[in-house]
């Protein structure tokens, strides 16, 4: 079996355009994979033209290992979020094709289940005011949907640190979902990268009392060394890897226990086996794995695929059951969340297929998300990037 060539399509949200890539082999086989860029979209389909005659055309899609090394070190320069996101969408949908040959979800050839169920957490739920009563409803309503976790980004615009008023109402949003979801429910702080170690530290203490299960990003993600200054200062879980692209980078995490839960995305990690390869890492030092995902279903089926068999995995990111419901329909086959859990996929593959006449009829919007923008907060246009 060869790989004969690629197909890529776009669908446009209000928020997000997700990167689509179809392979195609000799025997007819197709295989589908996912990633979501934000403002480098037509870099990505750009670098995806000219691998595919350089690396991927004429490629035994079982040589996996051979195909991503090529892709990853054979153009000589780093691989970086571009590079790494080409490879993720080009090996998820190698797996999809190995599934559909041998009539097996990607799960079983992942070393078989270690759970039977995988629980989600809810993003996108928070398209309201930023005012504790709007989120405190807000945060009902997805425990009425059944989720039993819930991630979210209670802060304004601010860079650095927070004016002593917004601090108190950031404190206050949280204050207000937990109250909404009693003490059962996990809430996921999102930081997204915006505050200095002292900042971080500070807002981390006061939030101590809400019992978050992590706070994601303090620091920005460029200096491991601010990371571990929180890590090693606060008693909050510290969870990071959204913007992290290969898996030696991780090394210097661990080495400074600056991270609890690692949240690599594998639509951007050069796809599932990198980020079994970390994850197996991880779980050497004691790190649990929650991967980062704000696609569609497809890249969400890959998560799935890579949680049922991955011993140190934590909970899997969820946006479409809030945000973007209609993305669904771009390739169903996905499994619906129940009581806050996925159940297994079933189908030979990633268990999904790509409906190319959805796709097209929801063209790029060439959405742009800026944190830092006077007016942020997550109305359909923002969220957890």
């Amino acid at each position: 079996m060869k790989i004969t060539h690629l197909d890529t399509f776009v669908l446009g949200t209000p928020w997000r355009d997700l990167t689509y890539v179809l392979v195609h082999t000799d025997d007819g086989l197709v295989g589908v994979g996912e990633t979501r860029m934000l403002g480098h979209t037509q870099a990505l389909l750009g670098y995806l033209r000219e691998a595919a005659p350089r690396h991927i055309v004429g490629t035994d899609p079982f040589d996996l290992e051979s195909l991503v090394w090529r892709m990853k070190h054979g153009d000589y320069g780093r691989a970086g979020e571009i590079a790494m996101s080409g490879i993720g969408c080009v090996e998820m949908a190698c797996w999809d094709i190995i599934g559909k040959a041998l009539g097996q979800p990607v799960w079983r050839l992942l070393g078989g289940k270690v759970r039977d169920r995988i629980k989600a957490y809810a993003n996108g739920w928070y398209t309201v005011e930023r005012s504790p009563e709007e989120f405190h409803a807000a945060a009902q309503e997805v425990v009425r949907r059944g989720y039993r976790a819930l991630k979210f980004d209670p802060f304004g615009p601010g860079r650095w640190e927070l004016e002593p008023a917004e601090r108190r109402r950031s404190v206050s949003l949280v204050e207000a979902v937990r109250d909404a979801v009693g003490p059962d429910v996990e809430l996921l702080v999102e930081m997204h990268g915006r505050f200095t170690p002292a900042e971080a530290v500070r807002i981390a203490g006061e939030l101590t009392e809400f019992s978050p299960s992590w706070i994601e990003e303090p620091v920005p993600p460029e200096n491991f060394a601010a990371l571990s200054t929180v890590a090693e200062k606060v008693s909050v879980p510290v969870a990071t890897g959204e913007r992290v692209h290969d898996r030696t980078e991780f090394r210097e995490l661990f080495e400074r226990r600056a991270v609890d839960v690692i949240q690599p995305d594998i639509g951007h990690f050069g796809g599932i086996l990198e980020t079994r390869k970390v994850a197996a890492t991880a779980e050497s030092h004691y790190v649990l794995i929650a991967p980062h995902n704000v696609g569609g279903p497809v890249l969400t089926a890959a998560n799935l695929h890579l949680a049922a068999a991955t011993t140190n995995f934590k909970i899997q990111e969820h946006f479409n059951d809030f945000a973007d419901r209609h993305v669904k329909q771009a390739a169903p086959g996905l499994p619906e969340v129940s009581d806050g859990y996925f159940p297994l996929p079933q189908a030979p593959g990633l268990g999904v297929e790509l409906d190319v006449d959805f796709v097209r009829e929801h063209p790029p919007e060439g959405a742009h998300f800026d944190l830092y923008a006077d007016d942020w907060q997550f109305r359909g246009t923002g969220g957890s990037a």
